[in-house]
């Protein structure tokens, strides 16, 4: 039996287990919407520290494309929500230390998001349940370092980051930062 489940595909098998099959159909990213847009200029005119949504976005751009994730989601169904876009919305939860609801939330609610994002002021987001489908479907396809991959790969080519250097590996900072990077992913 196939039961049609918003943007995924729920199969029923005899055995009573169920799979879900979830599209995607990899496609750039939208600029910010002119009217987020035009607010976030008038919020943070003047002020020295844009938020790190909005920063990430004018500096980075499109930093996870979806064709980096096509080979954890199918095509043939209704497309879901941009895996590239869930990749952000899990860094920069991480970053704010948020659970999936909040996450959710700040994608629904919060300006500077939807900046980042590319959506329009009146998208209502997601179910915050999408998030942990979609660590389980990264996980499930060995696609775990790949956000880490595409981020590094973006600062370089922007001179953000550069190759050499001094690197401290045995610290307990880093240690547990990669810890951390490794849990959220």
């Amino acid at each position: 039996m196939i039961t049609p489940v918003g943007a995924a595909v729920v199969f029923v098998l005899a055995a009573g287990w169920v799979e879900v099959a979830v599209s995607m159909q990899p496609i750039p990213w939208p600029g910010p919407a002119p009217e987020v847009a035009a607010a976030i200029r008038a919020i943070f005119r003047g002020k020295r520290q844009v938020p790190l949504p909005v920063r990430v976005r004018d500096e980075l751009g499109e930093v996870f494309a979806d064709a980096a994730f096509a080979g954890a989601f199918r095509r043939e169904y209704r497309p879901g929500w941009s895996p590239g876009r869930l990749a952000l919305i899990t860094v920069l939860q991480r970053v704010g230390n948020l659970t999936d609801r909040q996450a959710a939330e700040a994608v629904a609610t919060d300006l500077t998001w939807k900046y980042a994002l590319g959506l329009c002021l009146d998208d209502a987001g997601f179910d915050a349940s999408v998030l942990s489908e979609f660590r389980s479907r990264v996980i499930a396809h060995e696609l775990q370092e790949k956000p880490l991959d595409l981020l590094l790969s973006a600062l370089q080519e922007r001179g953000l980051l550069a190759a050499g250097g001094k690197q401290c590996t045995d610290s307990t900072h880093a240690i547990s930062a990669v810890r951390d990077v490794n849990r959220t992913l």
